[in-house]
């Protein structure tokens, strides 16, 4: 482990990698030092201090400094293992080949009727949160192998990514897609069903942390759902504070980002299944959040729904507003 740690780090240099994410700076004297403002707290004085040399930081404004990972690790708020991942993906970037093949998916769904005709069944009918969302559809066919091999993508690095199969067909054949980002990169892309194949459907990766939460982490309030149709008719509605887990089991990640917050308050809406799973799994989460100091709130829909087929059946916005003023807490 610490000589591929080494070794990525010589890869990506401290002083290359900060460049490349536009930290302005200028050189101390004719040493190997460099100044600038901390990326990581505003400040108005620079005060942060990198050592080409030695590939170290320290800022004399917050107190914090390290290497290339501890830096990552900061400024991105992941743990070591995903710093490590994140610095892999620079090095060898799945990211750009997932925005190309996002792309051509967005395409799709603008050729072939069944891509839209599924949103207008579940209840999305909104063009601009349609494009805003990057909202896909895969038709299949092996069109998307001649399309990314256009772009100089191999087919031994299209097949490792998980995008097709051996057979050369397309993974997420009839499929409508969703591209999931962290931190402004796509780092996966979901698939749900339109036919009778298993609904969900992910790339054999990391689904990322919570959906959007560039644009929710600044809510006192949030809205946590289990599944990308139930946010986007809540955006759709107006509860532009909703975001979702991809499932009713939260990561460690994901878990962190909601208790960012100490006093924020999370109405948890998941699904109302038969079988109970999606309520034991919203009663377990609503335990370790109020155990971990949230403001924890159960959102009573009614049986068999989930806010996807809630707002399918005819609820408006007001409906759901007042399930949220009735939400229950422990």
């Amino acid at each position: 482990m610490g000589k591929d740690l080494e070794r990525l780090k010589r890869r990506v240099p401290l002083l290359e990698y900060l460049n490349r994410h536009q930290w302005k700076n200028h050189r101390v004297s004719t040493g190997p030092e460099f100044v600038g403002l901390c990326p990581l707290h505003e400040e108005t004085h620079a005060s942060f201090y990198v050592n080409a040399q030695k590939n170290l930081f320290y800022c004399h404004g917050c107190g914090r400094g390290g290497d290339l990972i501890r830096f990552v690790e900061l400024s991105q708020h992941l743990s070591f293992r995903q710093s490590l991942a994140y610095l892999a993906e620079e090095l060898a970037p799945t990211t750009q080949l997932l925005v190309h093949t996002a792309g051509f998916y967005q395409l799709e769904l603008h050729r072939h009727h069944e891509g839209m005709d599924y949103l207008a069944e579940r209840g999305v009918h909104d063009t601009k949160l349609i494009d805003e969302l990057g909202i896909g559809y895969a038709r299949g066919g092996g069109n998307l192998r001649a399309y990314l091999q256009g772009f100089g993508y191999s087919l031994e690095r299209v097949l490792e990514v998980g995008l097709i199969n051996p057979q050369g067909t397309d993974t997420f054949c009839r499929r409508v897609i969703f591209p999931c980002r962290q931190q402004d990169r796509i780092v996966n892309l979901y698939g749900r069903s339109i036919g009778r194949a298993f609904p969900h459907r992910l790339l054999p990766r990391s689904k990322g942390g919570l959906f959007a939460w560039e644009s929710v982490r600044h809510f006192r309030d949030v809205i946590l759902v289990e599944g990308l149709f139930d946010l986007a008719v809540l955006w759709q509605a107006g509860f532009r504070n909703t975001t979702c887990a991809i499932g009713t089991h939260l990561t460690p990640t994901q878990l962190d980002w909601l208790c960012e917050k100490p006093d924020r308050c999370v109405y948890i809406a998941f699904d109302q299944d038969e079988n109970h799973a999606g309520q034991n799994a919203a009663s377990d989460l609503l335990q370790y959040l109020d155990k971990a100091g949230l403001n924890p709130r159960l959102v009573g829909l009614p049986a068999g729904h989930d806010p996807n087929s809630y707002f399918a059946a005819g609820a408006t916005a007001q409906d759901f507003a007042h399930l949220l003023e009735e939400a229950a807490s422990l």
